[in-house]
């Protein structure tokens, strides 16, 4: 089951569970779009794999399974986040 991270590792944009900018990798670390493709390339800097648009869970399903509630940033990403 997808945990559905609330955020963007990299600038901390909020990233709920109908959108549409997520990004993740076969890990499930999520970027969002521009930083996944403008920061990183394409490829994910924690596993170096692809990215693919996040799957968006229905909404009646999100109340049997939620969204995670936890933020994770990466630490070298501070700089992106503090010019945005």
């Amino acid at each position: 089951m997808l945990e559905l991270r609330p955020n963007c590792e990299c600038c901390d944009k909020n990233l709920p569970p109908d959108s549409r900018e997520a990004m993740i990798c076969t890990f499930e670390c999520t970027f969002c779009a521009d930083c996944a493709e403008n920061a990183f390339g394409g490829l994910c800097p924690n596993c170096g794999g692809n990215f693919a648009p996040r799957p968006i869970r229905p909404a009646g399903k999100l109340l049997k399974y939620p969204a995670s509630a936890k933020r994770v940033l990466r630490e070298d990403c501070v700089t992106l986040r503090e010019s945005a």
